[in-house]
C-alpha cells in the first residue's frame, strides 16, 4: 500500500513526525511519501522549512488574490499516483485538494483525506463566505486526520462519520527541550536571577511567545499592574519576538519589575522557564502550550481569546486556567495561585502529567494508525463527497 502526505510547504516541526511516521508505516507494510512545494511571499522570510532527505519536492504554483492571500496549485508528482490514499492539509487556498475530491466522486482512486483544525480558530470573520466553505468541504473526503478533539466534535457536527476521524493530539518535537529543562542547575538559576537582580523569594510569571495583537499584550500588562501592586514580589518576564516589540519594550522600561527578554532558544529558553511558576497569556494559545506543560509551569490564559486548536489540550482547573475575558479574574486567580503553593504544586505537577500525552511520538502513532484504518475500510466509492 502508498500513502502520499502533501504539505505546501515543508515546516522544519513536521520533520520529526514524518519520519517517525515513515518508520512506523514501514513496519505496517505501507510506503509513505511527502510531497512538499516551496514557501511563498512572506512566508520566505520567517525562515522555517524542513529538510527530508526522502521526501519529494514539487514546484507549486502561486496566483496571488490579494497583499496578503493567494491560492495555490500543488502538482502530484508521477511517483505518487499510484498511491492508495492521498492526505491534503484542509485550506480553502489549495487548488488540488478540489480536483483529487473531483476524482475521488467520479469514483477514482487514490482515497482521499483531510489533515487538519477543522475551521480558521483565528478568523476575523467566523460567519463570513470563506468559513462557510470550509465548513461546507468539511464532509468531502474520506478520511479525517483532525489536530484534536475539537476537530473531532466540529467534523462530526457537519454530518461527517464519527468511525472515519482520527484525532492526532497535534505535537511537535519537544525532546530537546525537555533536555534543555533536565540539564539547568540551581547555579545557573541563582546567575539568571542576580543578572535581572531578582531573588528566589519573587513570584515569577513568564510570557513566551509571539509578540502581536491577537496575544492580547495590553491585558497583560494591565494584569501584572493589578498583581504586583497587591504582592510586590511579583515578576513579569517576557520572552520572544514580533510586531508588537516596541510596546513590550517600552511598558518593561517603566516597570522595574518587568523584564523583556527577546527571543530565547534551547537551554537560555529552558533557564527562564525553570525560574518561573506560571506561564501568562491572556490572548491567543496555540502549541506553546506544549512548553507550559513540558516545563511545569501551567498557563493561564482567556476564554474568548482567538486560540488554536491546541487548547482543547487543557483541562480547565487541572493542568491550567481558561478564565473568562476579565482582566480582575485573571489578576485574582494569579493572586490565589501566588497565595496557595499547595494549589499551585498541584497544578504544576498535572502539567507535567500532561506533558506526556502530547508527544510527537504519540501523535505519529495516531496518525499511523488512523492510515491503517483508511486502507482497511477503502472501498470503490461512487459520490463520496458529501454535498
Amino acid at each position: 500500500m502508498k500513502v502520499t502526505i502533501f504539505q505546501y510547504r515543508l515546516f522544519h516541526y513536521r520533520t520529526k513526525l514524518f519520519e517517525l511516521m515513515r518508520t512506523k508505516c514501514q513496519q505496517r507494510g505501507i510506503q509513505l511519501d511527502v510531497v512538499y512545494g516551496q514557501p511563498y511571499r512572506d512566508e520566505i522570510k520567517k525562515k522555517d522549512t524542513g529538510k527530508l532527505d526522502w521526501a519529494i519536492p514539487v514546484k507549486n504554483t502561486y496566483f496571488p488574490i490579494k497583499e496578503k492571500k493567494d491560492i495555490c496549485w500543488q502538482p502530484a508528482p508521477d511517483a505518487v499516483r499510484d498511491a492508495d490514499l492521498f492526505v491534503f492539509m484542509h485550506e480553502n487556498r489549495l487548488l488540488a485538494n478540489y480536483y483529487w475530491l473531483l476524482r475521488r466522486r467520479l469514483g477514482k482512486t487514490p482515497q482521499v483525506a483531510f489533515w487538519g483544525h477543522g475551521r480558521d480558530f483565528q478568523s476575523n470573520a467566523p460567519g463570513g463566505l470563506r468559513e462557510r466553505w470550509k465548513q461546507m468541504t468539511l464532509r468531502w473526503p474520506d478520511w479525517w486526520f483532525g489536530y484534536t478533539q475539537h476537530t473531532r466534535q466540529l467534523v462530526e457536527a457537519s454530518g461527517f462519520p464519527a468511525d472515519k476521524i482520527t484525532v492526532l493530539n497535534n505535537a511537535i518535537d519537544n525532546v530537546d527541550f525537555q533536555q534543555q529543562l533536565a540539564a539547568v542547575s540551581d547555579a545557573q538559576i541563582n546567575a539568571q536571577r542576580q543578572a535581572l537582580g531578582w531573588d528566589e523569594d519573587n513570584f515569577v510569571g513568564i510570557y513566551c511567545g509571539s509578540l502581536y495583537p491577537d496575544k492580547r499584550l495590553d491585558q497583560l500588562f494591565e494584569i501584572a499592574d493589578i498583581v504586583h501592586a497587591s504582592a510586590p514580589q511579583f515578576r513579569l518576564l517576557i520572552v520572544g519576538s514580533g510586531a508588537q516589540q516596541p510596546y513590550v519594550e517600552q511598558m518593561c522600561s517603566s516597570r522595574p519589575w518587568a523584564h523583556f527578554a527577546g527571543g530565547r532558544h534551547g537551554a537560555e529558553k529552558a533557564v527562564l522557564f525553570r525560574m518561573s511558576a506560571l506561564t501568562l497569556c491572556p490572548g491567543a494559545v496555540g502549541l506553546n502550550i506544549l512548553d507550559a506543560f513540558i516545563s511545569g509551569v501551567p498557563l493561564l490564559t482567556m476564554a474568548s481569546a482567538k486560540h488554536g486548536p491546541e487548547i482543547g489540550f487543557m483541562r480547565n482547573g487541572v493542568d491550567g486556567y481558561l478564565i473568562n475575558d476579565s482582566v480582575p479574574a485573571y489578576a485574582h486567580k494569579v493572586l490565589q495561585l501566588m497565595a496557595d503553593p499547595e494549589s499551585l504544586y498541584a497544578l504544576q505537577q498535572q502539567a507535567l502529567q500532561a506533558a506526556t500525552v502530547y508527544t510527537v511520538e504519540n501523535m505519529a502513532d495516531n496518525f499511523v494508525e488512523g492510515i491503517v484504518r483508511c486502507l482497511q475500510a477503502r472501498k470503490p466509492v461512487s459520490g463520496v463527497a458529501r454535498a
